[in-house]
């Protein structure tokens, strides 16, 4: 089916606003900036790098606040269109239908998964300082390997074949791009320092799979908008970081400024004292609140491999960004290519692409054929009908046979129509397989 010109635009949109994201967020911790007077330094302000990992967290989470807002405009437009079909069907003389109800917009149940997220991210945005905006993005990746894993313990997802292939594949490819980053010769970053930023990324990945089997365990039922579950754990956040979390870092020792863990005061001098780090932050705010919302429309109208293919393509825009500009603006932003492990992190990032696809069952390997993809149920009882319907239409059609003796082309044709099936599945649940219960209970009618 081909795109409209709508579904390009919100890919483009998703794409772009992702990249200025990890761009402009390994962007801030290039910086080297002066800030709050230091008192090691004879009460003077000292420039020094922009460390402050948790006060991006705060960012990230005043942007995603931003998604509440388009939660009242959506809701807004719903009402006015209810009133006009009213309006209507007062005219026609005909009973007007019952006013959809939503939810509450305040929930506590969001605190749950907004921990995690605050987490997460802030685990992640320590990893981010010592590795490369590209390795960042390729060892995201990892999420395929925790979800699938932790859906399996938790929500007893049945795994086939072609996820644990999936997971094998994304796991060689992790290996190749921490190798890459590891062994790397003109590195600003020790390696030690290196492999604990790797090792920082993976975990965060771990708790963004807890975040995704809460979500999945306690609000999808619920069947709250996207906008008002992304909005509200921005809010929630933002609480917390503002009265708990940074407040917490300021007085727990540590090496930053003045003997604290991560001090926010020194990350707002610093803002105020360089246009060039306040255009940053204020890039990637209004990023993550873009991302969000091309990132829930992309879900509706598309389909996993478009967001597939979106992933790749921004891993790409990032490296290629990156290269840019370290080689023709600024050597103190962006990465350089290493000539002598580079093509392990290039062979590493094709692994994590196939494996993704694999996992998502958007690639098949043919001379495997036990790890061909489930069918769905509706594909079930198309290929293989019950007795009834195989009896009616007995004198008119062959009866039907297995997948898995089926001619290539209509191999092919049943891939299409599964991946139809999985086109209203959201980015979360995509990486979580599908229960065996519901496979089990359905029927196709």
């Amino acid at each position: 089916m081909a795109l409209t010109c709508v579904q390009v635009v919100l890919m483009i949109g998703m794409l772009i606003t992702g990249s200025i994201n990890t761009i402009s967020k390994k962007a801030q911790n290039d910086c080297n900036v002066k800030g709050f007077r230091n008192s090691s330094a004879n009460n003077t302000a000292t420039v020094h790098s922009f460390d402050h990992p948790w006060f991006q967290t705060w960012i990230m989470f005043i942007g995603e606040c931003s998604c509440l807002l388009g939660l009242f405009l959506t809701r807004r437009r719903e009402r006015k269109e209810f009133i006009r079909e009213m309006n209507w069907a007062a005219q026609l003389g005909r009973e007007p239908q019952t006013p959809s109800e939503h939810p509450r917009v305040f929930q506590w149940i969001f605190l749950l998964p907004t921990i995690c997220d605050l987490v997460g991210t802030s685990v992640a945005g320590i990893g981010l300082l010592y590795v490369d905006a590209s390795v960042w993005q390729m060892l995201r990746g990892s999420i395929i390997i925790f979800a699938g894993i932790l859906s399996k313990i938790f929500l007893k997802r049945r795994l086939y074949p072609i996820h644990w292939l999936g997971m094998m594949t994304v796991m060689a490819g992790l290996v190749l791009v921490g190798c890459s980053s590891v062994f790397r010769a003109n590195h600003s970053v020790s390696a030690s320092h290196t492999l604990l930023g790797i090792l920082l990324i993976l975990s965060s990945q771990m708790i963004s799979a807890t975040q995704m089997v809460l979500e999945e365990t306690f609000l999808k039922k619920r069947n709250y908008h996207p906008l008002q579950v992304v909005g509200m754990e921005g809010c929630f956040g933002f609480l917390l970081m503002t009265f708990a979390v940074l407040p917490a870092m300021y007085f727990i020792p540590g090496s930053g400024i003045n003997g604290s863990y991560e001090n926010s005061i020194d990350a707002l001098y610093q803002m105020g004292n360089s246009p060039r780090l306040l255009i940053f932050c204020l890039l990637y705010l209004v990023s993550i609140a873009f991302y969000n919302y091309f990132g829930l429309a992309v879900t509706k109208s598309l389909t996993a491999v478009h967001r597939t293919l979106i992933d790749a393509c921004r891993t790409i825009l990032v490296w290629g960004t990156d290269l840019f500009i370290f080689y023709v603006f600024d050597k103190n932003f962006g990465e350089e290519f290493d000539k002598s492990y580079g093509l392990l992190q290039v062979d590493g990032f094709m692994f994590l692409v196939i494996g993704t696809m694999l996992y998502n069952q958007i690639m098949t390997v043919p001379c495997l054929p036990w790890c061909s993809p489930p069918l769905t149920v509706e594909l079930q009882a198309v290929i293989n009908p019950p007795p009834h319907r195989a009896q009616e239409s007995s004198n008119s059609s062959a009866p039907s046979s297995p997948r898995s003796v089926l001619p290539s082309s209509l191999n092919n044709t049943v891939q299409d129509m599964e991946e139809s099936y999985r086109s209203d599945i959201d980015e979360h649940s995509s990486l979580l397989p599908s229960p065996t219960s519901v496979r089990r209970s359905s029927k196709y009618t």
